[in-house]
C-alpha cells in the first residue's frame, strides 16, 4: 500500500484474495440481523408503512384520479385535433412525464407505505407537479419544457418518468444537470449513471420526492457531482441490485435520455454503491462495451463469499447444484476478463466489510493480467471518504480525454450464457455448453506486405460468432474482401472472404461444424440463440403477458396452488419490481398477442387452452397419472411442471409454464440472495405447498441442452 500525495486516502493492488477473506472472516459477522437468516419468519419488503389520516390518503386519492381524468381529456382532445396521429403520438411520447407522478402515490396507498406525516404533503406536491405538466403539454411544450429543464448557470433536477417495454409501466427516474453543463446544447455531453443504494422505504414516492425538489435542498451522499457531465439516476425498480428487471430499467433509461439529450454515445460511465456498487460491478463485466468507465464501491461482486462474510450464512453448503450453476448469471469473478475492454476504479471503505466485494475481482483480475485500481478511504466505513471521490473525480477526467473515436481493433469476450453475448463487434451466437465460459479473442491484424486486413480469432466452446462492424466502424483497408482466421485455421482468405460494405462496414457469421465455415441461416432451427436461452427469468426482462386459465384443474391440489401461486406471482410483481400486470384469459389471446411477446401459462391442458394447444410440440409428456421430461417422471396428482421454452406459434419468444419470477420472499433480505432459484424447467410436488424460498418441493430441475432438448 502507498500513500496518494497529500491525500489521506490509500490505493492498494495485487492483494491476495485470501489475505483479505481471511481478515474479513475474521471480523464480527455482523449480518442485517439473525432472523434475515429464518426462512420460516420473513420479515415485509418493503416494509409496512405508518398509519396516516384516512382523510388526507382520501383526498389524494381523489387528486390522483382527478389528474389522470385531466390528462384523459387532454387526450380526447388530440383525438379530434387536425393533426390527428401526430398530436395523439406526441401525447404517448410525453405521457409517462405525466401519469408517472400520480402512479407513484397510488402504489403508496395501495400498498400503505407512507413511512413518515411529511410523506402525505410531498404526495401532494408530486400531484401539483403532474398538473403543471399537463398545463404545459396543453400548450404545446416541448419535452424539455415539460420537465423544467432549461439553459440556466443554476443546477438542476430532473424527475420524471418513461414507458417501459416490459409491462407498458411508467418507471420513475431522476436527472442532475451541473452548474456549468447546458444539457439543451447540441453538443454531445458525458452522462455518468448513478446506481443507488439499498433503501427498503425507497419507494417510488420517495425517489421522486428527492429528484423533484429544490436543487439547494437536494442531498448527495455518495453520489458524484461531476462539473461537466449530467447524472441520470435510475430507480431500478426498488430494491434488486439492477437485476433482472432492473437491469432492463438501466438501458431503458439510457435509451430515453439519449433520444432525448445530446448524450455523448463513448462518454458514458457507469456507477455506483453499496447496492448499487454490485450493479455497477455486473454493469461492467455483462456490458463493458457500453460505457467509457466504471466506479464500483462497496456492495458484492458475486453470492457465497459475500452472504458468508455479510450475512453468516453458507449458502456454498446448502444451495442445490442447479442454483449454485445459477450464481454464474449474475456473480462477477467468471466474467471479470471482460473488464479488459472498460477501465476501472473501484473503492472501499478500510473498516467497510463490504470492501469483500472488490477484494474478490482484484484477486480474479489478476489471473486475466489485470491490476485492478482499488482506492481505499482510511479508517472509514460504509461511505465514499471525501478525497476518494475526488481522485475517482480526476482519474475518471483524464480516462474520458483519452478516449478515441471508432472501435477497438481488438476485443475480448467471456460469457457463460447467450444472454449476454455481445462486446463491440464480437457476437456469440452459438455455445457447446451453457453455464461454462465460452471465450473470444478477435483482433484486425493488419499485413504490411500487401496493406491488407485479416482477422483472427481464437475461441472456446463456442459453435456460432458473428463479426459486425456497423456503417464507418470498419478500421481496415476500405475495399476488398477480407480473410478470417479461427483457432488457427483459415475460414476465409483475401480471394474468397466477405467483402467490405460501400459504408466502410463488414459483416459475417461464422460456425462450428467440425471445421469453421461461414454459416448458413438458421433462424428456423431449435436451439439456444441470444434472447431464447432461459433460464425461467429470462422470459421476465422483455415483454411478457400472463395467460390464465378460464377452466378448471380436475385435480383439486393443483387447482388450488395454480390460484394461489398465479396471484402471489402477480402480487410480487407489482410489489417486488413494481410493474403493472398485463394479463389476459386464454380464451382471449389471439396470433398477435403471441407474435410480440412472452406468455406466461398458469393451469394446466384441462384447465388452460394454450396449455393444451403448445402441450404436443413442448417436451413434456403431462397427463393425469404422470408428468415426465427426459428420464425425470413423477406422479400426475398433486404435482405440476415448470418450464420456459421458445413458443412454437412466436419461435422468438418464450413461452412459461405454472412460473414468474423464481426468487422469493426470504431472498428480499439481501441482494446477494437475489438470483435465480429455478433453471429451465422444474417437477414440483405442490401437495404441501409454498413457502417464502420455493413454490413447492423440487423434486426434479434441470437444464435443456443447446438444442432445447431434455438432458
Amino acid at each position: 500500500m502507498a500513500d496518494l500525495t497529500e491525500m489521506a486516502l490509500v490505493l492498494t493492488r495485487g492483494l491476495v484474495a485470501f489475505g483479505c477473506l481471511a481478515i474479513a472472516l475474521a471480523a464480527p459477522v455482523l449480518a442485517d440481523g439473525p432472523a434475515d437468516n429464518q426462512a420460516e419468519n420473513v420479515r415485509p419488503i418493503p416494509p409496512a408503512g405508518i398509519e396516516v389520516d384516512a382523510e388526507a390518503v382520501d383526498a389524494l386519492q381523489t387528486k390522483a384520479a382527478m389528474v389522470r381524468h385531466r390528462w384523459q381529456q387532454v387526450v380526447d382532445a388530440a383525438k379530434t385535433d387536425k393533426q390527428g396521429s401526430t398530436a395523439l403520438a406526441r401525447l404517448i411520447d410525453l405521457e409517462p412525464e405525466v401519469l408517472v407522478f400520480p402512479r407513484a402515490v397510488e402504489m403508496t396507498i395501495e400498498q400503505s407505505i407512507f413511512y413518515s406525516p411529511k410523506a402525505l404533503t410531498d404526495a401532494d406536491r408530486l400531484l401539483e407537479i403532474a398538473n403543471e405538466r399537463i398545463d404545459r403539454i396543453a400548450a404545446g411544450a416541448s419535452w424539455a419544457e415539460v420537465v423544467g429543464l432549461e439553459t440556466s448557470n443554476e443546477k438542476q433536477l430532473i424527475a420524471g418518468g418513461y414507458r417501459s417495454k416490459i409491462d407498458d409501466s411508467f418507471q420513475p427516474y431522476g436527472v442532475v444537470v451541473p452548474a456549468n453543463v447546458n444539457a439543451l446544447d447540441a453538443l454531445p455531453i458525458r452522462m455518468d449513471v448513478w446506481l443507488h443504494g439499498r433503501g427498503e422505504k425507497v419507494s417510488e414516492l420517495a425517489f421522486l420526492n428527492k429528484h423533484s425538489n429544490l436543487p439547494d435542498r437536494y442531498r448527495t451522499g455518495n453520489e458524484p457531482m461531476p462539473q461537466s457531465a449530467i447524472v441520470a439516476h435510475p430507480y431500478g425498480r426498488y430494491s434488486n441490485a439492477f437485476k433482472f428487471a432492473g437491469e432492463v430499467d438501466v438501458l431503458e433509461l439510457i435509451d430515453y435520455l439519449q433520444r432525448r439529450l445530446a448524450i455523448d454515445d463513448q462518454r458514458i460511465a457507469i456507477r455506483g454503491f453499496s447496492m448499487g456498487g454490485a450493479g455497477c460491478w455486473q454493469f461492467a463485466t455483462h456490458y463493458a462495451d457500453r460505457f467509457f468507465a466504471a466506479t464500483p464501491g462497496a456492495g458484492f461482486s458475486e453470492t457465497p463469499l459475500f452472504l458468508k462474510v455479510f450475512q453468516g450464512e453458507d449458502a456454498a453448503g446448502t444451495a442445490p447444484a442447479h442454483q449454485k450453476t445459477l450464481w454464474q448469471l449474475y456473480d462477477c469473478p467468471p466474467w471479470a476478463a471482460n473488464l479488459r475492454n472498460l477501465p476501472t476504479i473501484a473503492y472501499s471503505g478500510e473498516i467497510d466489510r463490504q470492501k469483500q466485494a472488490a477484494d474478490v475481482m482484484e484477486s480474479e483480475l489478476e489471473k486475466h493480467g489485470v491490476d485492478l485500481v482499488h482506492l481505499i478511504g482510511p479508517q472509514t466505513a460504509h461511505k465514499i471518504h471525501p478525497d476518494a471521490k475526488r481522485e475517482i473525480a480526476r482519474r475518471l477526467n483524464l480516462i474520458e480525454q483519452q478516449i478515441q473515436p471508432g472501435v477497438p481493433r481488438h476485443v475480448h469476450l467471456t460469457t457463460m450464457t447467450l444472454r449476454y453475448s455481445k462486446m463491440h463487434w464480437i457476437e456469440v451466437t452459438g455455445m457447446q455448453q451453457h453455464w461454462s465460459p465460452a471465450t473470444v479473442d478477435a483482433a484486425v491484424i493488419r499485413h504490411p506486405a500487401d496493406s491488407g486486413e485479416q482477422i483472427e480469432i481464437e475461441c472456446e466452446n463456442v459453435t456460432r460468432l458473428r463479426v459486425n462492424f456497423d456503417a464507418g466502424q470498419w478500421p481496415g483497408k476500405p475495399n476488398g474482401r477480407v480473410g478470417v482466421m479461427i483457432n488457427g485455421n483459415h475460414v476465409t482468405n483475401a480471394s474468397n472472404g466477405p467483402m467490405v460494405g460501400s459504408d466502410r462496414s463488414f459483416a459475417a457469421e461464422f460456425m462450428y461444424d467440425g471445421k469453421w465455415k461461414i454459416a448458413t441461416e438458421d433462424s428456423t432451427s431449435l436451439r439456444k440463440r441470444p434472447g431464447l436461452q432461459g433460464p425461467i427469468d429470462d422470459a421476465f426482462v422483455d415483454r411478457f403477458v400472463f395467460v390464465m386459465p378460464s377452466g378448471t384443474s380436475t385435480d383439486p391440489i393443483v387447482e388450488k396452488w395454480i390460484q394461489e401461486e398465479s396471484k402471489h406471482v402477480m402480487d410480487h410483481w407489482r410489489l417486488h419490481f413494481r410493474g403493472d400486470i398485463r394479463v389476459i384469459q386464454d380464451t382471449d389471446i389471439d396470433a398477435a398477442m403471441m407474435a410480440d411477446q412472452n406468455v406466461i401459462l398458469f393451469g394446466d391442458a384441462t384447465s388452460n387452452q394454450v396449455i393444451a394447444q403448445l402441450l404436443p410440440k413442448l417436451p413434456l409428456n403431462w397427463t393425469k397419472e404422470q408428468i415426465r421430461i427426459g428420464n425425470n417422471e413423477v406422479n400426475g396428482a398433486g404435482h405440476v411442471p415448470v418450464m420456459i421454452y421458445p413458443n412454437a406459434e412466436s419461435p422468438n419468444h418464450y413461452v412459461v409454464i405454472n412460473s414468474g419470477f423464481t426468487f422469493r420472499e426470504y431472498d428480499y433480505l439481501n441482494n446477494a440472495r437475489q438470483t435465480p432459484k429455478l433453471p429451465d424447467w422444474a417437477l414440483l410436488d405442490v401437495s404441501i405447498g409454498s413457502t417464502f424460498r420455493d413454490p413447492g418441493k423440487v423434486v426434479a430441475a434441470g437444464f435443456f441442452d443447446e438444442a432445447w432438448q431434455p438432458k
